[in-house]
């Protein structure tokens, strides 16, 4: 749905220890990592950088990104290794009705409290 997508992060170290094992499972990776005057840039993805973070001041109000899974499993994965880098539980893996009936998700709040949840829609 997006091409890139990107914001800054409050301690750099820290968040990218969990991106880099919360989105393992998912089949996304460091993609791409480089310097800037005054900070560094982390672009994740499963082929090309899509997603950023950087280092700066953290956004003051939170957000919420998803990231698509092929498999329950995979966003079961997600939560395991996401909630092992740091994480803080925001809704365990499981079918979320009220969005469709096979709406399979996982949420965690990241090092600065973003709403980070890995998602299957698959029947099963």
């Amino acid at each position: 749905m997006f091409d890139h997508f990107g914001f800054a992060v409050g301690d750099f170290d820290k968040s990218a220890a969990f991106y880099d094992a919360a989105l393992t499972p998912l089949g996304i990776k460091r993609a791409m990592q480089f310097e800037f005057p005054g900070g560094q840039v982390i672009g994740y993805g499963a082929e090309r950088p899509e997603f950023w973070v950087n280092s700066g001041e953290a956004l003051r109000d939170h957000v919420h990104i998803a990231f698509a899974a092929k498999t329950r499993a995979e966003v079961d994965a997600f939560h395991k290794a996401a909630m092992a880098a740091g994480g803080r539980d925001n809704g365990k893996p499981g079918i979320r009705t009220e969005y469709h009936p096979a709406y399979y998700g996982a949420f965690v709040l990241d090092p600065d409290g973003h709403n980070v949840e890995a998602v299957c829609h698959a029947p099963e």
